[in-house]
């Protein structure tokens, strides 16, 4: 009887599918190129099983060849994440979670971003069936220092440009409870990296509190605020439990991994 040549696959499309996910995995592990005989090891295929993967894969770029013998992961994924990574977009991610959160909060929450010395509401979900509630126009402005979601992005930043945003903008107050000092926005921003979660007790608007979550980028950049906004003594601290959770699932959608502590 003959025997079967191992370099001409015979194994179903799906099962060849899995050992290149399985290699690619095993390539991922190490920032190093891998010898062969360590990648059919640790993916437990035949050697020449996974050679001939490889240079398949190889021929795509998805795949490099240092030198021979050894392989790492190509160009071609990077530029296939980078594309992905291009198309997503915050409010895209937010929006259903944002519409989820209301459901159960029976409140408006709202979608924020910074622009320059401001946050800018690119997304709310609210319903006009809630009753009394407070509701941010989309495309409407606020300076940081006032807002919840403001302070999260202040808090990013370091002492110099903290105290360079106060010279620029005077820290101009709206009603008896804004923070119109340095000394004052720096304490508050000290508690907002201790519990990583920022609220506003009427300091842009009388009878108006919010409480506000960061939303991270794969870079663990701080890219957006989610917030709620409620009638003084409406606002419900058991919220926020379920506001930090919705903004990590929005932050894992975008790529977020989080490091021990967040």
């Amino acid at each position: 009887m003959a025997k079967k040549d191992p370099d001409i696959p015979t194994t179903p499309a799906v099962q060849v599918i899995e050992r290149i996910f399985t290699l690619i995995d095993v390539l991922a592990s190490r920032e190093e190129a891998i010898s062969l005989k360590e990648i059919s090891e640790k993916a437990g295929l035949h050697p020449s099983t996974a050679h001939r993967i490889l240079n398949d894969l190889a021929t795509g770029r998805f795949v490099d060849r240092p030198q021979p013998g050894s392989y790492r992961l190509g160009m071609r994924l990077l530029e296939l994440g980078n594309l992905v990574k291009g198309r997503l977009n915050v409010r895209d991610a937010a929006l259903i979670p944002m519409r989820e959160l209301h459901k159960l909060i029976q409140q408006p929450v709202n979608l924020s971003m910074r622009q320059g010395d401001e946050i800018v509401y690119v997304e709310r979900a609210y319903s006009e069936r809630s009753g009394m509630q407070v509701v941010r126009a989309i495309g409407g402005r606020a300076p940081l220092h006032l807002t919840s979601v403001g302070k999260l992005f202040l808090a990013a930043d370091d002492p110099q440009r903290i105290r360079a945003y106060a010279t620029r903008t005077g820290l101009q107050g709206h009603t008896k409870n804004s923070i119109t000092t340095v000394d004052a926005l720096e304490r508050e921003l000290s508690r907002v990296r201790q519990y990583g979660q920022a609220s506003d007790n009427e300091e842009l608007e009388l009878g108006v509190r919010c409480m506000a979550a960061g939303i991270y980028d794969d870079q663990n950049k701080l890219v957006a605020g989610l917030s709620i906004s409620a009638p003084s003594g409406r606002l419900d601290d058991a919220w926020l439990p379920k506001l930090q959770e919705t903004a990590r699932e929005i932050s894992s959608a975008l790529g977020h991994k989080p490091g021990p502590g967040r």
